[in-house]
């Protein structure tokens, strides 16, 4: 079978993490190796950059700047969050991407994000298989939320865990120093999965972990909460916790909602804007409990801590970027790139396809079974899951005393 001869595009969605880049890194050196593929492109800002034709050719970028990708955090080529609606409803979006694919004879796309991301892909794929566009379309996993159906994990995932973890064990030093106690409440990322703030767990197996842990997939009870933490301040004279941003009461209203109405704000897919919670139990456990307390919200740090990144994240995100073109110049097409855990006891893990309709606006969260102490912990399961994921670390080149990130020349392309 003969291969498909066309230029690719690669576009970033969503949320940025440490290892976004090292996805953008494997499609794009893999791509410039395909005879087959006649130009390798870079969207700014996801799907809006082709709407736009803003419209990046990354042949001409220093091959030195693209392996710097690899421990460069963020989205170098931009992100978006910009729902399709569906083409029944409105075709005009998906004109305009037929339009600009046929002009720059673009005949694979890769789109790297999370849940929302791959409900763009899927609607992309299902139109140009209707419109009778040959074109094949990949979607490369990304978030720190680990929320992905269908993949053991997602890039990402790691390199947040271990920053939580570490910074954790950093906080539980800093809170022993003085002789009168406190008490910490840290808000950690996470809206309807609570992945992430599972991972201060893993400053646990050091000795340095949180007292309590709260997940949204539990219900939240202020009452009970107040009870943990006043038992354990009696007790141990510290107390630190690590409360999910997404986490509700019985009833389904955000706990940040309590004192706040950020959480009443929506995105373009219609998620909640979170953040504030750590203040809002601080300022209750402070009314309630008449000791010192401290909230904490980790917030963007947590996502782009390339300081920080797992190397295992890092090599298994450019992994995920190098498939994804491999996979479709064979001429597969609407999958999502995903990772497999083998079954034995050294850890590893080999790349499978999912259907992208299967992924599309499906959450992956924690196991009940892995969430204990009555909703305030988490199992030792949890901890050989992700543990494997936070091994190794990654560096930069440094100058001067700071890191060296990649310099995109990021230039504009153009029709001979």
């Amino acid at each position: 079978m003969s291969k498909l001869k066309g230029a690719c595009i690669f576009g970033q969605s969503g949320g940025p993490t440490s290892v976004i880049n090292a996805s953008a890194a494997g499609v794009i050196q893999e791509a410039l190796k395909q005879d087959c593929i006649t130009g390798v492109f870079g969207a700014a800002h996801g799907i809006k950059g082709i709407l736009n034709e803003v419209i990046y050719d990354m042949s001409k970028e220093d091959p030195y700047e693209l392996e710097l990708l690899k421990t460069t955090p963020s989205s170098a080529l931009g992100s978006v969050r910009y729902k399709l609606k569906k083409a029944k409803e409105d075709e005009t979006d998906y004109l305009r991407i037929l339009e600009v694919f046929k002009k720059y004879n673009i005949r694979y796309f890769f789109y790297n994000g999370g849940n929302d991301s791959m409900d763009t892909c899927n609607k992309i794929s299902k139109y140009m298989q209707k419109a009778g566009y040959e074109c094949r379309i990949m979607g490369i996993p990304k978030t720190i939320d680990n929320d992905l159906w269908g993949t053991d994990h997602c890039p990402g995932y790691g390199s947040a865990a271990k920053y939580i973890a570490t910074s954790i064990m950093e906080i539980y030093h800093d809170a022993k120093v003085y002789d009168k106690g406190m008490i910490t409440i840290l808000e950690i990322m996470g809206r309807n999965a609570g992945w992430l703030t599972a991972a201060s767990a893993l400053a646990s197996c050091k000795g340095y972990g949180p007292d309590l842990i709260y997940l949204p997939e539990m219900p939240f009870d202020i009452d009970s909460f107040i009870d943990n933490i006043s038992r354990i301040y009696s007790e141990k004279g510290n107390v630190i916790v690590a409360v999910s941003e997404g986490i509700r009461d019985k009833e389904g209203t955000y706990i940040s909602e309590y004192g706040s109405d950020l959480a009443k704000h929506k995105d373009a897919f219609g998620h909640a804007q979170l953040g504030g919670l750590a203040a809002t139990l601080a300022n209750i456990a402070k009314e309630k409990t008449k000791a010192k307390v401290r909230g904490i919200e980790f917030s963007l740090l947590q996502r782009c801590a390339a300081h920080m990144a797992s190397l295992t994240d890092v090599n298994e995100a450019y992994m995920a970027g190098q498939a994804a073109v491999q996979y479709a110049v064979q001429g597969i097409t609407d999958k999502m790139v995903a990772f497999e855990r083998a079954d034995q006891s050294d850890y590893k893990c080999n790349i499978k396809l999912v259907d992208l309709s299967d992924v599309a606006n499906t959450e992956k969260k924690v196991p009940l079974e892995w969430i204990i102490n009555n909703g305030t912990g988490v199992s030792d399961e949890f901890v050989k899951y992700a543990l494997p994921l936070i091994q190794g670390e990654s560096r930069p080149p440094f100058e001067d005393g700071l890191p060296r990130f990649a310099r995109l020349k990021k230039v504009l392309a153009f029709l001979k």
